[in-house]
């Protein structure tokens, strides 16, 4: 259901390096720290200075139209941003087959840290990362900039405790006095705020703001607030903490596109406070609940939540270089990695456990041939939302 966009374009001066045919015998590829869907990313070092890069491959062999849209529209918008809360990109090079993308280099994204087992987060450290976060989202929203997928693997982190923002490729322009229809179908669902998923397309800060309230929420507790596996269940979890959609405290809810449609069949209090209040700090709780506030026009923008009493109460946020520190590389691909072979190695330990038991298992009796059917229930059947997916 999510409508074509018309939206703003503004034009992107830049002083990066481009090179067409050649660059990448300079880079020396030290392994793959991440995937996404139009290629790979690998930690990598220039030969000559010994630095260390992020080369992001763009796939081209693939695409029949030519240059992916969304890898253009990222490098656009990299190449008009500078800030120290922003991935710097520092140079494509366009060969044949593939482009890539010359990033600096960080260490850790947030996903693959909170998967660390020895971090822990206290309080001076979340309201650390949490102002890098509202920095660089105030700065993309002054530029007139969405980013339109906040979540911890988009948040990269340096072994001196600068985060950074990074991926692009949804990313678009716009300007609050022209309001236009975007596509519903854009930030990672668990992070996707409740009006986009009632189908709203004209929206705006707002939207990176709910996805701020979410990972100060991760970061405290250790895991996302609202875990869904559709559209419908990740609504239903967002209204059994934060409360049904309310007209009189959210009066523009009933005219967004999927309202009638998806009304939940009870009327959910909310429970934000009975889950939140005995935990958190009272500050951290005004802001948290302000930015996972259900109606979006009364979540704080990015400035205003820097300003909030959170940040100047006892305690005060740490410097950066005052984060825990980590050896090695932390990001979500690799913790992902880890995590299969842990996997596989219990399964194979497990699997010669059993062998070793029933190897020396003398049997008795004749094996009971009979098996037992096990009926599995039929799969409850979903709502789908059929949508008009665009590339806006």
């Amino acid at each position: 259901m999510s409508t074509p966009s018309h939206e703003h374009r503004a034009p992107a001066t830049s002083t990066h390096r481009i090179n067409y045919g050649s660059g990448l015998e300079l880079y020396e590829r030290l392994g793959q720290v991440g995937e996404g869907t139009y290629g790979k990313v690998y930690k990598a070092r220039n030969r000559e200075t010994g630095q260390l890069v992020a080369l992001k491959r763009i796939r081209m062999e693939t695409e029949r139209d030519g240059f992916p849209i969304t890898a253009m529209r990222e490098m656009k918008l990299l190449q008009s941003m500078c800030h120290d809360n922003v991935v710097k990109l520092y140079e494509v090079m366009i060969l044949k087959g593939s482009v890539y993308l010359v990033f600096e280099y960080m260490d850790y994204d947030l996903a693959g840290v909170q998967a660390h087992p020895m971090i822990q987060w206290r309080d001076v450290h979340v309201k650390c990362l949490l102002r890098q976060l509202l920095s660089g989202l105030d700065y993309l929203h002054q530029k007139g900039i969405l980013h339109r997928d906040i979540k911890g693997s988009n948040l990269l982190l340096s072994r001196k405790g600068e985060l950074k923002l990074t991926d692009f490729g949804l990313a678009r322009w716009y300007r609050p006095d022209q309001p236009i229809d975007y596509t519903n179908r854009v930030v990672t669902l668990w992070y996707r705020p409740p009006e986009l998923l009632l189908g709203e397309t004209k929206y705006g800060p707002e939207i990176d703001l709910w996805g701020a309230g979410c990972i100060l929420l991760e970061l405290l507790t250790g895991k996302p607030p609202f875990q869904g596996h559709d559209e419908i269940s990740q609504l239903e979890q967002i209204y059994q903490v934060m409360g049904a959609p309310n007209p009189q405290t959210w009066p523009q809810v009933v005219d967004l596109p999927w309202y009638h449609l998806i009304r939940p069949k009870e009327a959910y209090p909310s429970i934000f406070h009975e889950r939140y209040a005995s935990i958190l700090s009272p500050g951290t709780f005004a802001l948290a609940e302000q930015l996972l506030s259900m109606n979006p026009a009364h979540r704080p923008t990015a400035q205003q939540a820097l300003a909030h009493a959170y940040f100047t109460e006892a305690p005060l946020p740490c410097s950066p270089d005052e984060l825990p520190k980590m050896e090695g590389d932390w990001h979500e691909f690799e913790s992902k990695q880890r995590q299969k072979k842990r996997q596989l190695s219990s399964a194979a330990s497990a699997t010669t456990t059993q062998s070793g038991q029933e190897g020396s298992t003398v049997q008795k009796r004749p094996l009971d041939t009979t098996m037992t059917l096990l009926k599995e229930e039929p799969e409850a059947k979903r709502m789908a939302l059929s949508s008009a997916t665009s590339p806006s």
